[in-house]
């Protein structure tokens, strides 16, 4: 059975290590682990920085996402952004990506200052996109553009 639970500082170093891994599968990108790990606990120091969830089956951690907060002066709220997903492969398509996404759903019905979730996606990822369409999601609507080193 799959759990979710908002990630403590307990998970700061599995975390670290699946940015590292989700970095070189996704992008072909070598992340300092050290300074990835610095960066995951400054945010689960710094709410406004974001959080993060973790997924686990039989007491083991083997998925997360970070959940940075946007905010939204047109809707005078909060917009989840899902980034930094990683589950491992053994475990991909049993939905635990779908247990995390429907674990955010639940926390912003119970809460009147988010107005929803978004995510972007490589164009490539084609897999990627069937799940996110499938939980009811569109990309229909933006292009990311960015700078960024």
């Amino acid at each position: 059975m799959i759990s979710i639970r908002k990630a403590s500082i307990a998970d700061a170093e599995v975390i670290a290590r699946y940015q590292v891994l989700m970095a070189d599968e996704t992008e072909g990108m070598e992340l300092d682990y050290e300074t990835v790990l610095r960066g995951v606990s400054s945010a689960m120091q710094d709410s406004w920085k974001g959080f993060y969830l973790v997924s686990e089956i039989d007491n083991k951690v083997v998925g997360g996402l970070m959940v940075t907060l946007e905010w939204s002066d047109w809707r005078a709220k909060i917009i989840f952004w899902i980034q930094s997903l990683y589950v491992e492969p053994e475990y991909r398509r049993q939905g635990i990506f779908k247990a995390m996404y429907n674990y955010l759903k639940k926390e912003i019905a119970t809460r009147d200052d988010v107005a929803g979730i978004r995510l972007y996606v490589d164009k490539s990822n084609a897999r990627a996109q069937d799940v996110y369409n499938a939980l009811g999601m569109n990309g229909e609507h933006y292009q990311l553009f960015e700078d960024i080193d």
